[in-house]
């Protein structure tokens, strides 16, 4: 997946800008409020993903303006295309090769990126409920019978909820217990095999990039919270689940709600062994969240055959010269567009294209 140009109008505080990119490393460059963010905002948006900024739509319009266009040139393992987003009156329209779509998320699958900012940092700063939202995001993106099942167990959990808050006001309701428990374990078992499935991999891929990040002197690695084998059948996994609410059921009944499962796991990220999120510097906490993030491109590729374009925000901050020099230098086998404040940064770019922007323009 390679982008091969960018066209930019009304867009946050970018009046109008386009520029042709490279192949390999695009950096970025400029001082704070400039811009930077808001070009790898725009392209992100191409991946059929809300803003990864959280915005809403009518907050990507510059001030004053009544639209924003965003036109991107790209290229996958088949052919040229060409992609145009719309943002007016508070939502977005999009088309593929001139034909319309009902909406942005009809984009989903034409093209991959992986986005790291400053708020994935909450990957490993944050609680567990960070890292769920990672794990099931990239899931949902890549198969569309994760987000079924994910989705049937949010709901059977709800209704789960909602009977042990009222089993106190009717005694009869406790023989709905095991039909809840049966339904919220059956769609257990199929979100916690595809998770297992996928960590398996995020840790295999994620190990190997964190390694050359740190030029091989510390250890990185990634478990799934629970205590579990992966080779298990989902059959396993949902007796397994039964009884795990069978055993947590006096607990439940007492606090009014559901205190096992999907919803409470977490994924434990570790370097030499010991927790990243309690005893890692800045720079290996941000070097785990990138290493997190090229193992979910990583696994885009496996799973696609297509290599997701990196957008890499503020990447470099609190990385020492040698950490940079890895982003900069040796993220190779893809194209990457990556922002920074210091212009110094880019004198250690070898190859690829640098970019100055200042006020929304590149200069």
């Amino acid at each position: 997946m390679t982008i091969n140009s960018v066209k930019i109008k009304n867009f946050r505080n970018i009046a109008e800008l386009s520029f042709t990119a490279d192949n390999g490393v695009n950096v970025i460059y400029g001082e704070n409020a400039q811009g930077k963010t808001n070009i790898l905002e725009s392209i992100w948006l191409f991946t059929g993903c809300k803003s990864f900024r959280g915005a809403k739509d009518n907050e990507l319009i510059k001030f004053g303006e009544d639209f924003a266009k965003i036109n991107l040139d790209f290229s996958d393992n088949i052919r040229e295309k060409k992609s145009e987003i719309i943002i007016a009156d508070k939502k977005k329209n999009a088309s593929l090769n001139g034909v319309s779509l009902r909406s942005t998320a009809e984009l989903i699958g034409s093209f991959y990126a992986v986005i790291f900012s400053p708020v994935h940092l909450s990957l490993i700063k944050d609680g567990p409920a960070a890292r769920r939202k990672f794990l099931d995001t990239a899931l949902c993106q890549l198969k569309p019978s994760y987000a079924e099942h994910l989705a049937g167990y949010k709901r059977a959990l709800i209704q789960r909820n909602a009977l042990l808050k009222d089993l106190h006001l009717n005694s009869e309701l406790y023989d709905m217990l095991d039909t809840w428990d049966d339904q919220l374990a059956r769609y257990s078992a199929c979100v916690i095999k595809e998770r297992l499935q996928y960590i398996d991999l995020l840790s295999d891929y994620s190990k190997s990039i964190y390694s050359g990040i740190s030029e091989n002197k510390e250890n990185f690695s990634v478990f799934y919270s629970k205590n579990i084998n992966k080779e298990l059948s989902v059959k396993d996994i949902y007796l397994n689940e039964i009884e795990i609410l069978k055993n947590s059921r006096k607990e439940d009944i007492f606090s009014k709600t559901t205190t096992v499962g999907p919803h409470r796991d977490d994924l434990e990220i570790l370097i030499n062994n010991v927790s990243a999120r309690s005893y890692g510097s800045q720079g290996q906490q941000r070097s785990c969240a990138l290493a997190l993030k090229l193992g979910e491109s990583e696994i885009i590729k496996k799973v696609t055959g297509e290599t997701p374009v990196a957008l890499l925000d503020d990447v470099m901050s609190e990385l020492d010269e040698k950490r940079q020099d890895y982003v900069l230098n040796h993220i190779n086998d893809r194209q990457v567009f990556l922002t920074c404040c210091d212009p110094s940064q880019v004198l250690r770019l070898c190859g690829g294209k640098s970019f100055l922007i200042k006020g929304g323009e590149i200069i």
